[in-house]
């Protein structure tokens, strides 16, 4: 496969110095983390999820998840400190982050959000994250998170 096009996120991850390595792979829509972690050969443990959820006021924010695991909206909210969270519906998600909804990278978002990271990610020696295309992922050590972004550790998985 030729080298990815570069994205605002592998931009970022370059100008800010960050070790990573461009991982492509043969995108299909709703393949998820499954579908990339089998093309690529890894643990779809190790693959995280960037997702884009709302609290009850409308104030967008990401989470980082475990591709294999589901957030528990209950115990996020519980532990954000808010009465309600909900995942956004694409279009929101896509107007939040400036990417497409298959291709969200937590790295250069149109506008910077706060991130839900579960805490047991930085845990792992290396994580495949989305590069702000669909059909790219970059691998990265989990510290990248806590280095470049505005993270929260909750432990939100189930």
């Amino acid at each position: 496969m030729a080298k990815p096009p570069a994205t605002p996120a592998t931009q970022l991850l370059k100008a800010r110095k960050v070790a990573f390595t461009a991982r492509p792979y043969d995108y299909v829509d709703h393949g998820g983390t499954g579908r990339a972690a089998s093309e690529l050969g890894v643990d779809e443990h190790a693959v995280v999820k960037t997702l884009v959820f709302e609290d009850e006021s409308g104030r967008p924010f990401l989470v980082l998840m475990h591709g294999d695991r589901e957030v528990s909206l209950k115990e996020l909210a519980r532990q954000m400190g808010v009465k309600s969270v909900t995942p956004c519906a694409p279009e929101a998600a896509q107007r939040h982050t400036g990417y497409l909804v298959g291709g969200i990278s937590p790295f250069a978002t149109r506008k910077p959000l706060p991130v839900c990271l579960e805490k047991s990610i930085l845990a792992l020696p290396r994580v495949l994250v989305n590069a702000g295309r669909r059909g790219v992922l970059v691998e990265i050590e989990p510290r990248v998170f806590q280095e470049l972004l505005s993270v929260t550790p909750v432990e939100a998985g189930r």
